[in-house]
């Protein structure tokens, strides 16, 4: 009797943990138009990784050992391009500006983010949050993470 009950604990606890692997694992159906522009862009990209942004759909990825991101619309048009940057290449305004309001922060990953109309913005990321600035070191917007 010992058994069957030591059985069916474990069979119930795997029939509990599979779906949490599954959501965790699931990988967002990305559109073939969306997944067309990107090769056709980036034909040399490695470690490719697509999510969900919104309606849009995010791919991060390695170009000549640089990571970088896109942002794809469903149809395949490209909305903007993210390469990763060292912090201190960050523009001295946004770090002076970060160390005003977060002083005790440390910033844990850096980015240029460029628009397809060619705006150029940058992207901290300071307790779990995305600190989004113009060139000129202006806060735009604070959008948290999602991990």
């Amino acid at each position: 009797m010992k058994i069957s009950f030591s059985l069916y604990l474990a069979a119930l606890f795997s029939l509990l943990a599979i779906p949490g692997l599954a959501q965790k694992a699931a990988t967002p159906s990305v559109p073939a138009a969306a997944k067309a522009a990107f090769e056709k862009a980036y034909p040399g990209a490695t470690k490719v990784k697509w999510s969900r942004e919104k309606e849009d759909f995010e791919v991060d990825f390695l170009l000549a050992s640089k990571e970088m991101a896109a942002v794809y619309t469903g149809n395949g048009v490209l909305k903007q391009t993210e390469e990763a940057i060292a912090v201190k290449n960050l523009p001295q305004p946004v770090l002076a500006y970060i160390k005003q309001h977060y002083s005790k922060a440390v910033i844990k990953e850096a980015a240029k983010v460029t628009k397809t109309d060619g705006t150029i913005n940058f992207e901290a990321e300071v307790n779990h949050t995305d600190l989004i600035f113009d060139t000129n070191g202006n806060l735009i917007r604070e959008e948290k993470d999602a991990d």
